[in-house]
């Protein structure tokens, strides 16, 4: 029988390394940088290649830029801003047209008062004319006291008219000048209620008057001086009739030379409508001349 020989290694044997899977991740991330590497290289040769025609390559940056823009063109459609051409340059009459509104509102803004716009008078509707009549109270009636007022419109509509019984007791009716009898105070407006509905008329007006600071007095109020005009104190008048400037000239002097008109006749004394209208009526003689004068001095001071 022949002998069987076994040769047995006893050990431990190692089990096969495994390859880190950290390598298998380098090895692709390398090969994808080769990769992109050689395709940059490629672009920049094909880039640096003359092409046919000589025209000059375009730059991708540029193409993005061009194509951003684009985007936010397409966003902001329809969406420009108020005053804006939509990227158009503005026509001359769309410029014209943009000057005179803000103009226009400009001139709106820097209206005050009566004046309409610059360079303008106050509206007709901004004038009254006012006449007063006096009678006497006090120590022998010589303190003047309102007993009648009248106002009129631009147009010598009677706004109001109404006699007034004064505070004090009447001394003397003046009825020679005034007017004003006895029987007038019978149903007379008691002065502080006349006052409130007179004053209520004048407020925001320009106040035509002859001699107009004698019915204020009366009225016990003072009209802004911007807004007075006493048709004895303009020079304008007087020069019409050939007299000084400086040179009191009575109402019915007045009428007579440039109206061609009589008031303030009889013995019944002066009526404070008629009045009124004879000084609105005097006044629009220098209307004209007058405004654009008072406009000048303003602008001066």
């Amino acid at each position: 029988m022949s002998d069987l020989i076994l040769n047995v290694t006893f050990g431990v044997v190692e089990p096969a390394r495994r390859v880190p899977t950290g390598n298998r991740k380098h090895k692709n991330f390398l090969r994808r940088r080769h990769l992109e590497r050689k395709r940059a290289l490629g672009q920049k040769e094909r880039l640096a290649a003359p092409q046919p025609g000589g025209s000059r390559p375009k730059k991708r940056g540029r193409k993005r830029k061009l194509k951003a823009a684009g985007g936010e063109r397409k966003e902001h459609e329809g969406k420009d801003p108020p005053g804006s051409s939509g990227g158009r340059e503005p026509s001359a009459r769309s410029i014209t047209q943009e000057t005179g509104t803000k103009g226009t509102q400009g001139a709106k803004k820097a209206a005050k008062g009566p004046v309409r716009a610059s360079g303008l008078p106050p509206a007709p509707s901004k004038f009254v004319a006012i006449d007063c009549e006096m009678v006497g109270t006090g120590p022998r009636g010589q303190i003047s006291a309102l007993a009648r007022c009248s106002i009129v419109s631009y147009e010598g509509d009677v706004l109001y008219d109404c006699y007034v019984r004064p505070t004090e007791p009447i001394v003397d009716y003046r009825s020679r000048w005034s007017g004003i009898c006895k029987k007038h105070m019978l149903n007379a407006v008691p002065f502080c209620k006349a006052q409130q509905e007179i004053l209520k008329i004048l407020s925001g007006k320009v106040v035509v008057g002859h001699a107009v600071y004698n019915d204020f007095r009366a009225l016990k109020y003072f009209h802004p001086k911007a807004l007075t005009r006493d048709t004895s104190k303009i020079p304008l008048l007087n020069q019409k009739v050939g007299l000084p400037e400086n040179t009191a000239v009575s109402l019915k002097r007045f009428a007579k030379e440039l109206l061609h008109k009589d008031i303030q006749v009889g013995k019944s004394g002066h009526c404070s409508v008629e009045d009124a209208r004879t000084t609105m009526e005097l006044y629009k003689i220098v209307e004209a001349e007058w405004e654009q004068h008072l406009m000048l001095n303003s602008e001066q001071e």
